[in-house]
């Protein structure tokens, strides 16, 4: 099958730190690849791959002190794609929804996964407007706020089952927060929840620039506590030693999570969640299971104390039952062969 992949260019594919929209479409890229399909995948220069590169930008846009706005660059990428779109099967796109004008007349071949937030009010009269267009969710907490659109499926990310060591014998003697600094993604409550226990709470995660008033203004004031350790953004091999050694990972959410790939990173870990039942949160932690969902703060501290008796290999178990890249790549292979196999129906309508 010829297939394009069409990445953000905030980041390169895959992204040298934080980005989990563009970690999902490297693992998925060279998942296709490696099964023999011809993959061309249009994002920043600096990306790596075995497919064929486009290079649309010479490096990751958040990367580029230079570039003061990006649509200039999103509209170049679009206009990349639509020269050379007759060349494949299927394109898909993870961009949302800014291609969609264009490639209107395609919808019979062109697929888009939503890696992002959808209870904005802006956007529901936008969907209504091109209902025909094929979308694939993340989770089915996604498509809650959504009108009736053409929901191709609901595929749960997947990553490589060899990416993370698992700390099996490793209960942890602290606790690990990872992802971005911001309000909806409860650090203050995170930190909170170490103080409440008694137990160090070690953070890593990246500070954009749109959060950086809140950073200084809210969090740094926190991290004077000898109980709070700051890391920064760390890569995989940092990550896995962080999540894998920890007692928890905190997952104190205030906002309807698509999915939160760094679920399923502690889980490959051996590493049990403790979560605010929020977005996609139940359907990927299991309760008990693989880590424990709690409606509050006060919840959230007690589930600390629960959180060593879950079994860590288990969890690392249900990981690979459920959420690697070939599972992932396999509910999109048979998306697109949905999506072509009612290419020959819509031609005759």
């Amino acid at each position: 099958m010829r297939i394009a992949q069409i990445a953000p260019l905030a980041e390169s594919v895959p992204p040298k730190c934080y980005g989990g929209t563009e970690r999902v479409v490297s693992w998925l890229t060279e998942d296709l690849v490696r099964r023999g399909h011809k993959v061309t995948l249009f994002a920043s220069a600096d990306s790596e791959t075995k497919a064929e590169l486009v290079p649309v930008v010479p490096r990751a846009l958040r990367l580029d002190r230079t570039v003061k706005d990006c649509l200039p660059y999103n509209l170049l990428l679009l206009d990349r794609v639509f020269q050379r779109a007759d060349e494949f099967d299927v394109l898909h796109f993870h961009v949302d929804l800014i291609h969609y004008p264009l490639f209107r007349q395609m919808a019979d071949r062109v697929i888009t996964t939503l890696h992002g937030q959808l209870d904005f009010s802006d956007l529901i009269s936008f969907y209504r407007a091109f209902e025909e267009m094929p979308l694939v969710s993340i989770s089915n907490a996604q498509r809650k706020p959504m009108p009736p659109v053409n929901w191709l499926a609901t595929i749960y990310h997947g990553l490589p089952i060899d990416l993370y060591r698992p700390y099996i014998s490793n209960a942890g003697d602290y606790l690990a927060f990872v992802g971005r600094i911001c309000p909806e993604k409860g650090i203050e409550d995170a930190i909170a929840i170490a103080k409440r226990t008694g137990i160090p709470l070690k953070i890593g995660a990246k500070v954009d620039n749109a959060d950086r008033a809140y950073f200084e203004s809210r969090i740094e004031p926190l991290l004077s506590d000898p109980l709070i350790k700051f890391l920064g953004e760390v890569n995989d091999i940092q990550k896995n030693e962080l999540l894998g050694n920890a007692l928890a990972m905190l997952f104190p959410i205030a906002w309807p999570e698509p999915f939160g790939l760094v679920m399923i990173e502690a889980a490959a870990c051996g590493t049990p969640v403790i979560a605010y039942p929020c977005g996609s949160v139940p359907e990927i932690v299991e309760d008990g299971v693989t880590g424990l969902i709690a409606r509050d703060l006060d919840e959230a501290a007690h589930a600390v104390a629960r959180a060593r008796m879950l079994d860590r290999a288990h969890i690392r178990k249900r990981f690979e039952q459920r959420f690697t890249v070939e599972q992932m790549t396999s509910r999109y292979l048979d998306g697109y062969s949905r999506l072509l196999e009612s290419r020959p129906a819509a031609a005759a309508a």
